[in-house]
């Protein structure tokens, strides 16, 4: 049973890495205009649609990104802890 809990928990953290990503990449293309402003705000013109897509796509996948490293790096931390936790339990009790 301990197999199936601590994969079922690297599976969800699996699926959580991805999801992050594509919801912040999703959200940045939904927000294109703003993400044109700052790029004009930084660059100095303005991009025509395709490229605002682009450019919100690609943000979005690398905000995504590290955003999703520290989320699922957090909760794999946390999990260890717990289960380093659990597994000297018994030992302190023993004593």
């Amino acid at each position: 049973m301990k197999f199936f809990i601590i994969n079922s928990f690297r599976m969800i953290v699996y699926i959580a890495y991805f999801a992050i990503i594509a919801i912040q990449a999703f959200g940045f293309y939904l927000k294109r205009v703003e993400v044109n402003d700052v790029f004009a705000q930084l660059v100095g013109s303005r991009l025509n649609p395709s490229g605002e897509a682009a450019v919100a796509i690609i943000s979005g996948l690398i905000s995504g990104w590290f955003l999703a490293t520290i989320v699922c790096g957090l909760l794999v931390t946390l999990l260890d802890i717990r289960d380093d936790i659990n597994d000297r339990l018994p030992n302190a009790r023993g004593k």
